[in-house]
């Protein structure tokens, strides 16, 4: 047997290894599907596939490479999409949106691995090809985790990592053998969150480069139109491979794709009103109740519709940037969080309409509210359980609530005492160090909503002495600031799944807290919150990876790396009435990618 390794360039030919393809593989457990499923559960099998459908998102875009560093915040929507699907660009397998974490075959039809994870063979559907009548070939395969190591952006240039070697087997097989580095769940990684590209329709010396040519892929669309910053047209591609696979029965079902952009999201929601754009997704209660009074919802050619997942809650708040000397001890930022007053927001900005988050796994089994901390999650945290707050490890916590006037004194003593063991004491009526510093920041905001919930904290802060001032910024600006970490503090949201793992290295590990462009956005780096990651990604039971979770959960909050916001149970979405969706809502929640245009049927 001869073998490629990771930092090589050439696939050559190896001896199969016999093994039991699989049709589906899970990260706990089995899969749902049997191997002679027809098609996901969530989808509608007989739709009639045609018309079209005209998407709003605010931004802009000046590439068609979303897998390099120059393009990460200005790549145009739906070449590699976990919102509206991956128009061009198709990944070896697909995740079901009706299991937690569970994969069935895509440009691979079959795979094989052994029990303890050790290596991984994808068996590539013979009748995969690319839009140009190429096949899908191994060397495709290989080039594509070369070349994104060597200049795409994170994550993809990290995919290889904790690979020792690939190999091609046979004529349509690639077998990924892993390194100490690998975990549990990366095999799964490299299944569904990797493109796959066509070797022969890419310059490697420019692969780093932003552009603008159509690109060659997989996918069930082709580009038919392109307006640098202001919109991009995908029309179907009538020659495409999968449409009869079970993994794609359902999905991609208009014959035309737009994507329109927006440079404010009131200006995207004045074009969906008049009829430009056909769907949008709301996430302001005010705005949910009251801004849809006008003739196109009156007469019923607009719908708004209320869907209810089965998801975490997730978290959203104001990050703290801890690579900022001032916000180093948890103390004071212990103390800044207490300080912002929930209640008064709720009742004066949103009507009460919003629930306070407490915990990133909220409404999920995978919370510590609730939940007394047991033998497995004391275990794993070891003498880290020593920085996780008492409440929390008995049960009890729960965020302490305000009076809703905006100013009270019970809670905002708290808050004090909290700067007082951070350093920091008022004097003449401002929060000094001992170096009589007043304690400044600024918090960085993007939306309407963000600023005012700025401003209800900005005069909380002010009564104890904390000057906080609020810049609002337009989205390529946000985004670059974000990317480059060019921040105090600035408005976040961490979406969860019932299934977390590697995400989670991007987010919190210490591994990415240097890295341009990833989403660590508190800038931790912290072997504890590592520990709890890797425990994880290497849980083997349901009830080890519980434990993980939680006691994950329990450091972040205890750690204080932001100042938690609020949530809502629903998904709302507004869309026109020719814009048709499923009966059934899988676990996650509404899919855009299974919807269809009702004029075609």
């Amino acid at each position: 047997m001869v073998m490629v390794t990771a930092g090589m360039a050439t696939a050559l030919m190896t001896t199969p290894v016999i093994a039991e393809p699989l049709h589906g593989i899970a990260m706990h457990g089995e899969p749902d599907l049997p191997a002679d499923y027809k098609n996901f559960p969530y989808v509608n099998p007989q739709v009639k596939k045609g018309g079209s459908v005209h998407y709003g998102v605010v931004g802009t875009y000046d590439s068609l490479n979303p897998f390099n560093l120059k393009s990460i915040r200005t790549t145009a929507r739906g070449i590699w999409d976990p919102g509206f699907g991956n128009f061009i660009y198709e990944s070896l397998m697909v995740r079901s949106s009706d299991e937690p974490f569970t994969l069935y075959g895509l440009l691979a039809e079959s795979v094989e691995w052994d029990e303890n994870r050790t290596y991984i063979q994808f068996n590539l559907n013979p009748k995969a090809k690319w839009s140009d009548g190429q096949k899908v070939t191994p060397e495709d395969v290989i080039f594509s985790f070369e070349i994104l190591r060597d200049k795409g952006r994170v994550p993809f240039s990290k995919r290889l990592d904790p690979v020792k070697s690939m190999e091609k087997v046979g004529e349509n097989g690639i077998r990924f053998t892993f390194n100490e580095k690998a975990d549990r769940e990366f095999p799964l990684i490299i299944a569904a969150s990797t493109p796959i590209l066509p070797k022969h329709a890419i310059d490697a010396a420019t692969f780093d480069q932003s552009t603008l040519k159509p690109p060659i892929g997989s996918g069930p669309y082709l580009i038919k139109s392109v307006s640098p910053g202001e919109r991009i047209v995908y029309q179907r591609n009538p020659d495409y491979w999968g449409k009869d696979i079970p993994a794609k029965v359902g999905f991609d079902n208009y014959d035309e794709i737009s994507v329109e952009y927006f440079l404010q999201d009131n200006t995207l929601f004045e074009a969906f009103k008049k009829g430009a754009i056909d769907i949008y997704p709301d996430g302001s209660p005010t705005h949910w109740d009251r801004a849809y009074d006008f003739p196109a919802l009156a007469n019923g050619d607009a719908v708004k519709e209320t869907f209810q997942s089965q998801l975490p809650t997730g978290m959203l708040g104001f990050v703290f940037n801890i690579r900022r000397p001032i916000f180093a001890d948890v103390n004071v930022r212990a103390g800044l969080s207490l300080a912002f007053d929930f209640e008064w927001a709720n009742k004066n900005l949103f009507e009460n309409a919003y629930t306070r988050t407490q915990s990133f796994w909220q409404n999920s089994p995978l919370t510590f509210l609730g939940h007394p901390a047991d033998t497995r999650e004391l275990a794993l945290l070891g003498s880290a359980k020593d920085r996780v707050e008492p409440e929390i490890l008995a049960g009890t916590y729960q965020v302490p609530k305000t009076d809703a006037s905006g100013a009270d004194r019970q809670i905002l003593r708290r808050a004090v005492d909290l700067l007082a063991k951070g350093g920091y004491r008022i004097r003449n009526g401002k929060m000094v160090n001992k170096a009589g510093r007043q304690l400044s920041f600024e918090v960085m905001t993007q939306t309407q909503d963000q600023e005012k919930l700025a401003i209800a904290y900005q005069r909380t802060l002010r009564l104890i002495g904390v000057e906080m001032s609020i810049r609002t910024v337009d989205d390529s600006q946000y985004q670059s600031r974000s990317g480059s970490f060019d921040y105090d503090m600035i408005v976040k949201s961490y979406p969860s799944s019932l299934s977390p793992g590697i995400e989670q290295v991007g987010r919190w590990g210490s591994s990415s807290r240097d890295t341009q462009g990833s989403f660590n956005f508190a800038g931790t780096a912290d072997p504890d919150l590592d520990r709890m990651i890797a425990a994880m990604q290497s849980a083997r039971s349901e009830e080890d990876f519980q434990a993980a979770v939680r006691a994950y959960d329990s450091l972040l909050v205890s750690g204080h790396y932001l100042v938690p916001l609020y949530h809502v149970a629903d998904q709302w979405v507004a869309r026109r009435k020719h814009i048709g969706y499923p009966k059934k809502l899988p676990l996650y929640g509404y899919q855009l990618n299974t919807w269809w245009d009702e004029r075609a049927q």
